[in-house]
């Protein structure tokens, strides 16, 4: 099967994460592919960056108004030469053969949509490993994005996502929505027929947010989301996404009931995080970012169930 492949990548204000990632796409094994840059009306451009790589990669440049990163992606599908487009997010980096296993698999077992898992860096700091622990650990809400193996099953995400040209024409991208669209376009593929599966060998390295208070305004966007989406496409709605506001509202009412001697919810809770704590330190062998995915662990919790809380009852974000 010949596929010819686009990646397109939005930026906004994020020169220097852009030089990382078109650094590491120069070292891809499989490098038959065109990379489009789509500039969101960024105010501190990564024009020049971008030239510095023509060169490497067989690459083009576009500035645009700023309309947010799901109408930038459609931007750059509408011009793109390839008809199978990847979508990353400029704040990944990809490993050598990202490429190269996305041309295996879909060669071997060809989908009109995917998604591909996200990791730690080496380089990542301990909170940045950290967040990632919680984001994508089965002991958390992260990881868990429909079933893996089933078709038709997984919803990718717009950090590093394959769609065919056909698909893109078929449901035109990406909505107006600003959070929550990768999601909707995952359940307008399915009611389309387009299948979708996971690659997990197509894997990259995702910075997220460097800080709490950055990684708690996005999971905070996240849960915000899941109303609307649940409103949207009804059939797709699931109880278990109120677990996360079940569970602050728990641990809140767990760290009241301590304070007037009631001590077993707490322990409960105690009890869960030395689970996660210890699955961590299995992971990363080392004690500040187990410690660390302790304390984002919370804020991803709260963050969702929150935002979550606020959209179902119509509060303002």
């Amino acid at each position: 099967m010949t596929i010819q492949y686009s990646i397109i990548v939005p930026v906004f204000n994020r020169p220097q994460e852009i030089q990382e990632l078109l650094e590491s796409l120069t070292k891809q094994t499989f490098n038959d592919f065109e990379v489009i840059i789509v500039e969101d009306g960024s105010e501190f451009d990564a024009k020049e960056i971008v030239a510095s790589f023509e060169d490497q990669l067989n690459i083009r440049y576009f500035f645009k108004t700023n309309t947010g990163a799901g109408q930038s992606r459609n931007y750059g599908m509408e011009r793109a030469r390839g008809d199978y487009f990847l979508i990353l997010d400029s704040d990944v980096i990809v490993p050598e053969g990202y490429v190269a296993a996305i041309h295996k698999r879909l060669t071997a077992e060809y989908t009109d949509a995917f998604g591909g898992p996200d990791a730690a860096h080496p380089s990542f700091t301990f909170l940045q490993k950290a967040i990632d622990y919680s984001m994508t650990a089965m002991l958390t809400t992260g990881g868990i994005r429909g079933n893996k193996k089933a078709k038709n099953k997984f919803q990718p995400r717009s950090f590093n996502l394959g769609i065919s040209k056909k698909a893109f024409e078929k449901t035109k991208g990406f909505s107006k929505m600003k959070i929550g669209e990768d999601i909707d376009l995952s359940f307008r593929l399915w009611d389309l027929g387009f299948e979708t599966q996971l690659i997990e060998e197509a894997y990259v390295f995702h910075k997220r947010r460097s800080t709490l208070k950055q990684f708690y305004k996005q999971t905070n966007n996240f849960g915000y989301a899941r109303p609307f989406l649940n409103k949207k496409f009804p059939k797709t709605a699931k109880i278990t996404y109120w677990f996360p506001t079940v569970f602050i509202l728990l641990f809140l009412i767990s760290v009241l009931g301590y304070a007037v001697g009631a001590t077993f919810l707490i322990s409960c809770f105690g009890v869960y995080f030395c689970v996660l704590f210890i699955d961590c330190m299995f992971k990363y062998k080392n004690v500040i970012v187990a410690t660390l995915s302790c304390v984002t662990t919370l804020v991803q919790f709260a963050g969702y169930g929150i935002g979550f809380l606020k959209a179902q009852f119509g509060l303002p974000q």
